[in-house]
């Protein structure tokens, strides 16, 4: 039997993971697979733990008022040691570019097992942007024995960086996985959080959501962004925004100062999970500084703007699905507008082809560790 750990401390992580684990565990005369959460992200996490129904069999608990990265990565590290003396995984499964992935990543291979990275490959070749997730994945390349990756992109990226084609397959990306299984639940799931969701959005109008959190774009890029949001709001009253606001007080600062008082706008607390898929399928378009949302919303049929200089998923780009328009207040606001009154552009983005995958690579990945004969 073949002993599999899958390894993750944030919500994204969870959500990208948690169909992964759904799949092994189909499998259990085959894989014996654990489930380890560090917590970098606790109740964000725990919230995409009990949508899925996934039980961590280990918790490392790790959040900390203040946490910083030093401590962060160190913390990983140690806890996991004790853990994966216990079980001897033969692979340890870890996803992304999350400072949990790359401290999990040497920490198995501290302890001879196997490393696979699940969506490996993603790029922008600018160590401070995305900030540390950049070089949080470049790292983990360097140590997985097994790249899972999205697309043929990402695979050109990984042979660039003279990593060895041996090692990497092609699989699609695990968030559309979640995605599909996420609205097949919302068929017959509501809970207190979507029932007052609805009670909040205007389906008269035309919803733009919007979510933001990116350190690179604190200061004056928040700034811009709220005053673009300002202006169509004032402009166009067919128009809602719901903006559920990030924590960090870097963020919520301006949003609050520049946001608060337009009727139009509904500036909400983090969502759950489910509850973001609810939104998203609610949506006309999306404005977001995120990387997951770039790749669930054209499976929804969404039009994206991302509020980012350079992303790590040019697929969607190239695809016509995602437009980037940075943190300029008139491009953010032409564009929104054209996507708005211009019917056939509008078509053109939704209609578009998602370039992450069909809802297959949970099975792609298991089915190369079912095929396996040795993990060497």
């Amino acid at each position: 039997m073949k002993k599999i750990m899958i390894v993750f401390g944030t919500r994204p992580e969870a959500i990208k993971m948690a169909p992964l684990i759904k799949e092994f565990q189909k499998h259990k005369g085959i894989f014996d697979t654990r489930v380890c959460v560090t917590a970098q992200h606790r109740d964000m996490l725990d919230q995409v733990l009990d949508f899925f129904g996934v039980k961590p069999d280990y918790d490392l608990n790790l959040m900390r008022p203040g946490q910083n990265l030093y401590q962060l990565t160190a913390d990983v590290i140690v806890g996991l040691k004790p853990i994966l003396e216990d079980f001897i995984p033969d692979v340890v499964l870890v996803h992304g570019d999350t400072t949990t992935s790359t401290a999990a990543s040497l920490a198995a291979f501290y302890a001879g097992a196997k490393v696979g990275h699940v969506e490996a490959g993603l790029r922008t070749h600018n160590k401070l942007a995305p900030f540390p997730e950049e070089i949080n994945r470049q790292l983990t390349s360097r140590i997985a024995d097994y790249n899972f990756v999205p697309t043929q992109t990402s695979k050109q990226n990984l042979l660039k960086e003279n990593i060895d084609e041996k090692s990497i397959v092609i699989t699609g990306n695990t968030v559309i996985d979640a995605l599909f299984c996420a609205k097949e639940k919302l068929k017959n799931y509501e809970d207190d959080e979507i029932h007052a969701l609805k009670q909040i959005v205007d389906k008269t109008k035309k919803i733009i959501l919007v979510t933001g959190h990116r350190r690179e774009n604190f200061g004056e890029g928040f700034l811009n962004i709220c005053r673009a949001i300002k202006q169509i709001a004032e402009k166009n009253s067919s128009v809602q925004f719901i903006y559920p606001v990030h924590l960090n007080p870097n963020v919520q600062k301006p949003v609050y100062e520049l946001l608060n008082n337009l009727h139009n706008v509904k500036l909400i607390v983090p969502t759950s999970y489910p509850a973001f898929v609810w939104l998203m399928m609610q949506s006309y378009l999306i404005l977001t500084d995120s990387g997951g949302v770039q790749e669930e919303a054209p499976s929804l049929g969404k039009p994206v703007l991302v509020m980012r200089e350079v992303t790590e998923r040019p697929e969607a780009v190239e695809a016509g699905t995602v437009k980037m328009v940075g943190t300029d207040i008139e491009k953010i606001v032409s564009n929104i507008e054209a996507l708005l009154f211009e019917k056939t552009l509008y078509e053109k983005m939704s209609l578009s082809h998602n370039p992450y995958g069909d809802g297959n690579a949970c099975k792609n990945i298991v089915s190369f560790f079912y095929y396996k004969k040795s993990i060497t």
